[in-house]
């Protein structure tokens, strides 16, 4: 399987997975800010796993997460009927933390020029 073929079915799964979480599951128990941030499949493009960010506190994370694992086969037949391939991957859901620790990051850089500036 070609890489640049990867990279477009990757893509492609990511803008559905991203408008379906938007604004096809109307569950409540999903929060308001989940964003997908990346898409990894396997080399035969059978296995998906879908990278979201979720802004919020710690429960609200765990039941998005829960909740999204519950509409995998939702998803994944939304996947199939906007993407022509011939097997629809199997999908996992993974929490992305990047932003969290980019956050982190910045705040310790911020810390230490203020002690620089106090001396």
């Amino acid at each position: 399987m070609s890489v640049t073929r990867s990279r477009r079915v990757a893509g492609e799964i990511k803008k559905v997975v991203g408008r379906v979480i938007a604004r096809e599951i109307k569950d409540p128990r999903i929060a308001s800010l989940t964003s997908v941030t990346g898409v990894e499949l396997s080399r035969d493009l059978r296995y998906a796993t879908i990278y979201v960010s979720i802004y919020g506190t710690e429960a609200e994370k765990n039941l998005t997460m829960q909740t999204l694992q519950r509409a995998t086969g939702f998803i994944r037949s939304e996947i199939g009927k906007s993407i022509r391939l011939r097997y629809t991957p199997e999908i996992n859901f993974a929490e992305d933390r990047s932003m969290e620790y980019g956050a982190h990051i910045d705040r310790v850089l911020k810390s230490l020029h203020e002690d620089n500036s106090k001396e």
